[in-house]
């Protein structure tokens, strides 16, 4: 039997819907989404078998315009992300269209793309007319040479069948990569971190989202085959605390039990969730929070 494997890289501002796209890909929620942008930080890996070939999602942070150390080794990380990949994929909204964002990835898959498949992914296909596709889908092929394009609703799956196939037909031949059963290279603890972030982050509002950090400090695996873990949420100011919190806790009381329940559901047993607020008002310049996020700290220099 011959295998095929290789990694595909997600490329897109933010929101393009990349995250949404992976989870389709790989059936299960490995990557946050969120109605706010820039919330993927790290290059999540989500691995997906298409017949005998084992397909690895690079979902990449969007790429955007850095204003801080965190912006630029998110950036850096997708760029990263792009250059080690076998195949890149190019994740634009139709109703949003060529953008300056979407310019300047357009520029720099001028020189990433080279030596590599490039496809493109028209995404959220239901929110426009088809002439405006197609117009769109034109412009895009015009600037620069796709190799195909795809027409998808990552939310609603449409058009998602076809791109993974196509996927699977393009990648290099290769034994697999992960165990057949396996559905991210993420650390659990890692996981189990951005479960809660992505509850925070739908509960905070304006810049508080990009202010926080979650770490899973412990996990203890029980004799009852449950696991208790510990997590801690940082924030740069002791007010962020108390939103955090809420009135009589009723916030993070909300947070942590809806954490805890998909991740039960994520692990299929109980799970034991924990969760303390620890105020660092210099966390974006510490290294160590840095490698907890599975992102270099030098990339943001």
């Amino acid at each position: 039997m011959t295998t095929r494997a290789g990694f595909i890289a997600l490329l897109g501002e933010p929101n393009a819907g990349k995250s949404t796209l992976t989870n389709a890909m790989v059936g299960a929620k490995v990557s946050i989404v969120t109605h706010k942008v820039q919330t993927t930080r790290a290059r999540i890996r989500g691995v997906a078998m298409e017949g005998d070939a084992q397909l690895v999602f690079v979902d990449t942070p969007g790429l955007f315009k850095p204003r801080r150390r965190l912006d630029r080794a998110m950036v850096a990380a997708a760029w990263g992300g792009a250059a080690d990949a076998d195949i890149i994929v190019l994740m634009v909204e139709a109703h949003r269209g060529v953008t300056e964002g979407v310019e300047r990835i357009l520029d720099g898959l001028g020189e990433i793309g080279t030596g590599r498949k490039v496809a493109l992914a028209i995404n959220k296909i239901d929110r426009v007319k088809p002439e405006v596709l197609l117009a769109l889908s034109a412009d895009l092929n015009e600037r620069y040479d796709f190799v195909h394009t795809f027409m998808i609703s990552a939310e609603k799956g449409r058009g998602v069948k076809d791109l993974r196939h196509w996927l699977a037909k393009e990648l290099p031949e290769s034994p697999w990569l992960y165990p057949e059963d396996q559905i991210a290279d993420l650390p659990m603890r890692m996981i189990a971190a951005e479960m809660t972030r992505e509850k925070l982050t739908l509960r905070m509002h304006q810049e508080l989202p990009y202010q926080l950090t979650v770490e899973t400090e412990s996990w203890e695996e029980r004799k009852d085959g449950s696991a208790r873990v510990e997590q801690v949420i940082y924030v740069a100011r002791d007010g962020h605390k108390g939103i955090i919190l809420g009135h009589r806790g009723e916030t993070i009381k909300a947070i942590s039990k809806s954490a805890r329940e998909e991740l039960s559901t994520f692990l299929g047993r109980k799970v034991h969730l924990f969760l303390q607020i620890k105020v660092r008002s210099n966390w974006l310049e510490e290294k160590e929070r840095y490698s907890e996020m599975g992102l270099d700290f030098k990339d943001g220099a």
